[in-house]
């Protein structure tokens, strides 16, 4: 599951601000005070939340055979479960389902006698009429009707943006609130769905179409709708909170892999761009496939549109995402989903095929999840932006971490299984499965993780699965790194400082953790490349930090133009490394690009000087990634706007829409008048709904009444979540 597909990347490092205060202030106290408060402003007790244990249980559901008659127009089913279960004990003579919402009418054995029940506190008791061994297996069949609407399935009015449409939401345990059945992750069951609509409808489920039936041949009364019946088959197991059912008068967009059939369920008004925007989801399934060396596992794969999901919901087959995931060409420089929808398609091994056995491990499936759209990243877009992308995981860690709290990966208090679904479980458990990649080596790693899928392929599994196998294809006791890493809370908070021996031609660094203020937070014992960049190569070199307090010396033939803590940014960790200016020059032209928007970002500290100045223009013109390139023009625009308007005004033209909407917001800043007819032009020419947006709220900021008919005119253009409309509200504002 993705919660938010469009969470944006502020890259402020508390390396920077400590950098910037202490430069002001030389009071080390006052620094050590801020590191404490930036990194652990726990404003949400966690350890209040309730301990929540795996669900026990007294028999294993094989197959769930669902039967429904869906009215759209009444908002109402009526329904029943035909159960295939085998008990786990002897002595077995009564039976417990989850069933919310649900009104049982009766239930009905194999033989066709009648079943003794009770309905109360949200489940069915069933009493049988014999007693059961672990060696039987048992058949009966729960008759229901639903005529109240729920979360867990959805009965979605027709609006200007949507059509009618039914959407299930099981996630993490709603599926009982439409289907009477043991809900919890820990026990999979294959699965049959047939249900019948209005022939107007089509009707998506997990696995395999069985076939569409006709049922025109049994309409006695002309009142009566026709209707089709949709036979769908799962034949391999999975958990209820994976179940979909989807009804609606979808076009369906046929793609295939090979012999896969691939589906996009998709409003009739967005076929054409839908085409467009799940493109590229073949080539994402060949990705994983061959990256986890394990062949995509099921009978399909079906991606369907739905008008209440902010981002996606993965299901075994047939995901949900939100409509946003349809984009015009356009809309998709700024507000692509490629990231989301491969993201998803992970889960179908990761979450789907192995699947948490409890929901304190959700990290299994989403941090796995959350590291294969990077590792997708990366292979599509270059090591540029797989870097950048996994720093952009890593702050939206951090955040959680300085202003709400920090808490195990693994972490058994919660209300709701929803609690744990956050930063900690998304971008930190990436971060985490990252440094793990490292320190086991690349070809280890994915070994690993192939071999955990082969091994526990449709089952529930735990974190204490994946440590075994990490032991038994590496030969490494990893358990320090998971009880670090992955049972404790925090991340790695550094000092460093260097000094260099010029007679004695010695580096010596010095290493200080500080993040073990907060109870249960570890000293780590973690390795860590130094980097040390000269004129003529870069010399690597890995430490192991063990200790609150290290020192490592260096013997060079001169002082290093560079020296990198973290080379190679493995770590989560932050850090204050001050460094001269001349440094932080050589850096931000040299380094990668995270040394390289660090370098930018901490030369604020000497924005009084013309050298700054000058790595700043240099970066904003040219650099290689458009991330460093708008940094620097964001810098430039603080600090010394006026005289670089020619370079603002070029970067309007950058190839990257995201820098051209900062020069536009940095050029309305100025306020000049003389503006306005660039932001025209700007608005009527470029192809960004972003950068149209930027500029209809720069004329706000420049122009006079005189500007408001043109406002007013633009206000009316279409475009993606009417991003340009809003701005031009603003603008109208901001003259008023």
């Amino acid at each position: 599951m993705d919660v938010c597909p469009l969470i944006p990347l502020i890259f402020t490092t508390v390396d920077t601000i400590v950098h910037n205060l202490f430069m002001k202030t030389k009071s080390l106290i006052f620094l050590m005070v801020l590191i404490s408060q930036l990194a652990y402003a726990q404003k949400v007790d966690v350890y209040q939340r309730p301990v929540q244990v795996e669900r026990s249980r007294d028999f294993d559901a094989i197959r769930y055979k669902i039967t429904l008659n869906v009215d759209l127009d009444k908002k109402a089913l009526t329904g029943e479960n035909k159960i295939t279960m085998t008990p786990l004990n002897n002595g077995f003579n009564k039976c417990v389902l989850d069933a919310e919402y649900l009104v049982v009418s009766n239930i009905i054995n194999r033989d066709g006698k009648l079943l003794p029940f009770e309905q109360k506190d949200n489940q069915v008791i069933i009493g049988f009429n014999r007693t059961y061994d672990h060696t039987d297996t048992i058949q009966f069949t729960v008759k229901y009707i639903l005529d109240k609407p729920n979360l867990g399935l959805r009965f979605i009015d027709e609006s200007p943006t949507n059509p009618r449409l039914v959407s299930s939401d099981c996630f993490p345990n709603k599926a009982r609130q439409w289907i009477p059945c043991y809900d919890y992750p820990n026990d999979k069951v294959t699965t049959e769905m047939i249900v019948t609509v209005d022939e107007r409808y089509k009707v998506l489920s997990n696995g395999r179409l069985v076939g569409v039936t006709d049922n025109r041949q049994l309409i006695t009364d002309n009142r009566q709708p026709a209707t089709k019946t949709w036979h769908w088959s799962q034949d391999l197991p999975l958990s209820t909170y994976l179940i979909n059912l989807s009804i609606g008068d979808y076009e369906v967009i046929a793609d295939s892999l090979g012999s896969l059939p691939i589906n996009y369920w998709v409003y009739h008004w967005h076929a054409d761009d839908a085409k467009r925007s799940f493109s590229k989801t073949p080539h994402m399934i060949s990705f994983f496939n061959k990256l986890y060396d394990f062949s995509y596992p099921w009978a399909k794969y079906d991606q369907v549109i739905t008008p209440y999901m902010g981002g996606g919901a993965e299901a075994t087959t047939a995901t949900l995402l939100g409509e946003g995931a349809v984009t015009d060409q356009n809309a998709e420089q700024d507000f692509s989903w490629e990231r989301v929808i491969a993201h998803e398609i992970a889960h179908q091994w990761w979450g789907d095929l192995i699947t948490l056995r409890s929901w304190e491990h959700t990290w299994l499936n989403e941090s796995f999840g959350t590291y294969s759209d990077y590792l997708y990243t990366r292979n599509e877009y270059g090591e540029d932006a797989g870097a950048y992308d996994l720093l952009g995981k890593k702050n939206q860690y951090l955040n959680e971490a300085r202003n709400r709290y920090v808490r195990p990966i693994v972490f058994n208090r919660y209300n709701d299984p929803g609690d744990n679904f956050d930063s900690h479980t998304y971008p930190k458990g990436a971060n985490v499965l990252h440094l793990l990649r490292y320190i086991l080596g690349d070809e280890t790693f994915f070994r690993t993780l192939s071999t955990f899928l082969h091994e526990n392929a449709f089952k529930p599994v735990d974190t204490y699965d994946l440590m075994k196998t990490v032991k038994e294809v590496s030969g490494k006791n990893m358990d320090w790194f998971f009880q670090q890493f992955v049972f404790s809370p925090g991340h790695l908070v550094v000092k460093v400082n260097k000094t260099w021996d010029e007679a004695r031609k010695t580096l010596k660094i010095n290493v200080i953790q500080k993040q073990d203020s907060l109870p249960g937070v570890p000293v780590y014992t973690v390795p860590v490349n130094l980097g040390f960049s000269f004129a003529d190569k870069k010399v690597v070199k890995e430490v192991w930090l063990k200790n609150k307090e290290e020192s490592f010396e260096f013997v060079f033939d001169a002082e290093p133009l560079l020296v990198r803590f973290d080379e190679g940014n493995y770590l989560l960790k932050e850090c204050i490394f001050i460094k001269p200016m001349k440094e932080l020059i050589y850096q931000a032209d040299h380094d990668d690009v995270i040394g390289r928007l660090s370098a930018v970002d901490e030369l604020k500290s000497f924005s009084g000087d013309q050298s700054a100045i000058e790595v700043w223009s240099k970066r904003a013109a040219g650099d290689s990634f458009w991330a460093v390139r708008q940094a620097a023009l964001v810098n430039i625009g603080k600090f010394s706007c006026k005289s670089h308007l020619d370079l603002i005004k070029a970067a309007t033209k950058d190839e990257n829409s995201k820098v051209r909407q900062s020069a536009v917001r940095i050029l309305g800043d100025l306020k000049d008048p003389s503006l306005v007819k660039s932001f025209k032009k700007i608005f009527e020419s470029d192809n960004s709904y972003v950068v149209q947006a930027e500029a209809l709220r720069s004329i706000g900021k420049c122009g006079g009444k005189e500007q408001v008919a043109y406002l007013k005119k633009a206000s009316a253009k279409p475009s993606f979540r009417n991003v340009v409309g809003k701005a031009a509200t603003e603008a109208l504002s901001a003259i008023k």
